[in-house]
């Protein structure tokens, strides 16, 4: 099939094959950012308008998250090179890997984008790699609802908080009663 520089005009796709050196470009490039990642996150995105792709970029960037698209066979032969424990899970449709240093926040964010409504698109998380070991879709998802390290901490405190203050409430009572005896 020759290339037509009209297709696109016409409704025709572009099917042209990424050459070899094009290929290993991209394969050094997902190393280098996958490498250094203490939890990949694997998406399947369908439908996804340039704005909704740009938001939720966006979002994943404020948290130091990074995102990008690849073809299966080359985002395989990156991961197989990442020699994380267990067994690489299915990734149906088309492919985005969401990536980070933090452990949490690319399942979380990814979640939390996956819930927000949008016109056409919708991602889903398939899977992915947290702390070095391939985890399936219903254990990235469990990962991606533990909230954030500030909420946990706030959790934490409420739940000493409680024994002290029925402590002082019922001291408080044993008081009231023995001044009204006298």
């Amino acid at each position: 099939m020759a290339f037509d520089p009209n297709a696109s005009r016409s409704g025709h796709k572009n099917i042209m094959a990424i050459t070899k050196q094009k290929k290993a470009e991209l394969i050094v490039s997902m190393k280098k950012r996958l490498l250094g990642a203490k939890s990949i996150v694997f998406v399947n995105f369908k439908a996804l308008s340039v704005a909704e792709t740009k938001m939720l970029r966006r979002k994943l960037s404020a948290d130091n998250v990074g995102y990008f698209v690849s073809k299966k066979t080359l985002a395989k032969r990156v991961l197989g090179d990442l020699k994380a424990k267990g067994g690489m899970p299915e990734l149906p449709g088309e492919l985005a890997i969401a990536y980070g240093d933090d452990l949490l926040a690319p399942a979380r964010e990814t979640y939390a984008f996956q819930k927000t409504s949008r016109d056409k698109g919708s991602i889903s998380i398939v899977g992915g790699i947290f702390d070095g070991e391939y985890k399936t879709q219903a254990e990235m998802m469990a990962i991606a609802t533990i909230p954030p390290l500030q909420v946990l901490r706030g959790m934490f405190v409420n739940l000493i908080n409680s024994p002290i203050q029925r402590l002082a409430i019922v001291t408080e009572e044993i008081r009231k009663k023995k001044e009204a005896q006298v």
